[in-house]
């Protein structure tokens, strides 16, 4: 069953769906990821407070992911 991110979903429910995502959201400065604001907004609302591009780190994500099913 392939995994796919999508920029609305809940930075919690990523990490959920795989830990080793959290590289990704370390990499855009966001190094809170258990602090209820942050795990609980979406990846394009974070995206947004860390001037980052969400269509591009959905990408990196689903990239990532894509790469560990195959």
């Amino acid at each position: 069953m392939s995994k796919t991110v999508t920029k609305d979903m809940i930075i919690m429910d990523v990490l959920k769906m795989d830990a080793e995502t959290a590289q990704f959201f370390f990499e855009m400065g966001m190094h809170c990821l258990g602090c209820p604001s942050s795990s609980g907004e979406s990846i394009e609302d974070a995206c947004a407070v860390h001037d980052t591009d969400p269509d591009a780190l959905v990408k990196k994500i689903n990239d990532f992911l894509a790469a560990k099913e195959a």
